[in-house]
């Protein structure tokens, strides 16, 4: 319980104090942001900051600070400590960078950055891992809000044959909301999802509060110890809580913001403090899920979307508890449908087709959707399916975190700022993703010794290499304008 609320208190006053050094490192001005030079109607808008707050939230709150969380308490209440810590010095930090960095650079997405930070051949593997991630995400994003739809709301089997008629009208409107312009469809829908998110989370926060501290605790057990499955909480904890913490998918998000915003001083209150809420989110249903643990009103090894309903019923009785899943099914919904949008933009660009035109905008939508209609049918049809599909997800994610991370402190490079403060988190989960793909059962299945091993050396050639990159590339780098 005391951590609980030590972890509170880091996440909001450590975010508050911390981002003012990150945006005196940065410093925002008075130039004209991507949004109003380069107005377009269809993806450079200017938006109101409230509302470009309440999206950037929604893009980048998936099912990952949900789900992951509930599975990440099984590592121990140390969990209350590593996801505040996490979001206040990594993925905030992270998220800010991108999307300045961004709208400094006309709103480009993350592979054009990583090609002018970090090189040519640096873009090309980034390309391949970013598609592959997003393609994951959005594959996700259409399974579990499917699957809770069907289980909590309609009372049907997830296995059943409808499922997939809810999945296609879920594949509708991404589809949608990929082509449309975004001020048509994501800038009016998610006031009303936002809703059911704030809902949600403080529902479950409230219900903890008057029912459930007493309670926020494995009885018998200290601050950290493994998983039940025998994952070892470095590196696992950092993969299974990847979107509590740090995302690579956010990166992703941020860059389509960064095309919204009229005023680069929004740029604390849009992108860093939106991966706070995040955070806090994530303490939420952390907690939620160690009260259920620890009384036994759910077993160690309750599926995660299981879970969700059984969290949200507990502390919000029957009819809150409905709307609670509902905010959970608005989370990865309004993930998948920017996802698939930035998978366009980032093909359209590395392929200059231009996307004024509706008719090749929807050309290029349905290419990218046959692969996840694919992978989907895969996770369905597997048994074992999402699980494999939910810890390539995490590690993809965190993998593409580090290549933004390295973009942001070549920036900082560049300009003589702090840049250790996106360095030391690149280094930090360059260690966790070698060590991690190393040793686990979807990898090379070495033993945990030789995953640190590899973990550390990789982590050393990515430092070596930033940096030495950074300082060869800084003459070129003033000199590459996207416009």
């Amino acid at each position: 319980m005391v951590l609980f609320f030590i972890g509170l208190v880091i996440l909001f006053a450590g975010g508050f104090f911390y981002s003012k050094i990150v945006e005196k490192q940065f410093g925002p001005d008075d130039r004209e942001t991507p949004a109003v030079k380069k107005a377009d109607g269809i993806d450079y808008v200017t938006m109101n900051k409230n509302k470009n707050w309440l999206i950037n939230l929604l893009n980048i709150a998936g099912t990952g600070p949900i789900l992951g969380p509930i599975q990440g308490i099984l590592f121990g209440p140390i969990a209350f400590l590593a996801i505040p810590l996490g979001c206040v010095f990594a993925g905030a930090v992270h998220d800010y960078f991108t999307g300045m960095i961004s709208m400094r650079n006309g709103g480009s997405q993350v592979p054009k950055l990583v090609g002018k930070y970090l090189g040519t051949n640096t873009r090309r593997v980034y390309n391949i891992i970013i598609a592959i991630l997003l393609l994951l995400t959005g594959t996700v994003f259409v399974y579990t809000p499917g699957d809770l739809i069907a289980n909590d709301i309609l009372g049907l089997d997830p296995n059943s044959n409808i499922i997939w008629i809810i999945y296609a009208v879920i594949f509708v409107y991404y589809i949608l909301s990929t082509i449309l312009p975004i001020d048509k469809v994501i800038g009016k829908i998610y006031p009303i999802f936002g809703a059911f998110l704030l809902i949600s989370s403080f529902g479950v926060f409230i219900g903890i509060l008057f029912k459930g501290l007493p309670h926020l605790q494995f009885e018998g057990y200290g601050l950290l110890y493994d998983h039940p499955t025998g994952q070892k909480f470095i590196p696992s904890f950092f993969i299974t809580v990847a979107c509590g913490i740090l995302s690579g998918f956010h990166g992703s998000q941020v860059t389509l913001v960064s095309r919204t915003v009229g005023d680069e001083r929004e740029g604390i209150r849009t992108f860093y403090s939106t991966m706070i809420t995040e955070g806090f989110i994530a303490m939420i249903w952390a907690a939620g899920a160690i009260i259920l643990f620890s009384t036994g009103a759910a077993g160690l090894d309750t599926p995660g979307t299981l879970m969700v309903g059984q969290i949200s019923k507990n502390f919000m009785g029957t009819i809150g508890g409905y709307l609670a899943i509902i905010g959970v099914i608005v989370l990865p919904i309004t993930s998948g449908d920017t996802s698939f949008r930035s998978l366009r933009l980032i093909v359209a660009e590395e392929l200059n087709i231009d996307q004024r035109s509706s008719k090749k905008r929807a050309t290029v939508a349905a290419v990218l959707f046959i692969p996840a209609i694919a992978i989907l049918y895969f996770a369905k049809s597997n048994p074992n399916g999402f699980n494999i599909l939910w810890r390539y997800f995490g590690f993809t994610n965190q993998l593409v975190a580090i290549f933004a991370l390295g973009v942001a402190t070549s920036y900082l490079i560049t300009k003589k700022k702090l840049y250790l403060m996106t360095l030391i988190p690149g280094i930090f989960y360059s260690f966790i993703v070698a060590a991690f793909i190393s040793s686990a059962d979807i990898g090379f299945k070495l033993s945990t010794t030789a995953g640190y091993v590899i973990g550390a050396i990789f982590a050393i050639l990515y430092a070596i290499f930033v940096v030495q990159v950074s300082k060869k590339r800084k003459t070129k780098i003033d000199k590459i304008v996207f416009e």
